[in-house]
Formats: structure tokens, sequence, C-alpha cells
């Protein structure tokens, strides 16, 4: 399946618009190798996705071409969630 198609099925990213934007700007890799919104995803797969300041890394546990919102969860698993800056600790 397609790397935007994919993490639009997933919910990761609500539009696939917006996922191919950000794959295509080099945001996105692929077990470490940066990703076009063309690229195949497998099962096993792990995802770094970079959103501004928070990076997103998740392994891919199904491929399906459709799914309901309470199945989205299932298709993927987080790995880890980091922040560039914590801006937690200033208040």
């Amino acid at each position: 399946m397609r790397l935007d198609k994919y993490l639009k099925v997933s919910r990761i990213i609500k539009r696939r618009s917006i996922a191919k934007k950000i794959a295509d700007q080099g945001r996105i890799l692929i077990n470490d190798k940066v990703a076009k919104s063309s690229s195949d995803v497998r099962e096993g797969d792990v995802l770094t996705i970079k959103f501004g300041n928070k990076t997103e890394k998740v392994k891919i546990n199904r491929i399906i071409e459709t799914t309901k919102k309470s199945e989205a969860e299932d298709m993927y698993e987080i790995l880890d969630i980091s922040y560039a800056e914590n801006f937690d600790d200033e208040f």
C-alpha cells in the first residue's frame, strides 16, 4: 500500500493530501530511509514521522484497505513520541 494512503486509512494523519505533502518534504522515514508519498509500506516497517516539534515512531502491524475508526488503532503500534523542546517545565 502507498505510504500516503496508509497514513490516512490508519488515521495517523487525517487527510491524504497532508500525508502526501509531509512525505514529499522528506519528513517521513521508513526503516530510517527517507520516503516519498508513493513509497510502499509493509507489515513490520517502522515509520518515523516529524510533525514540527514532535517526532512519532510507529510500527506497522496490519495493512487493510478500509477500516472503521475503532479498528484503525490496531493497524499500528506507537513505539516512541519525542519532542525537540519540552515546554512543560516553563510554568
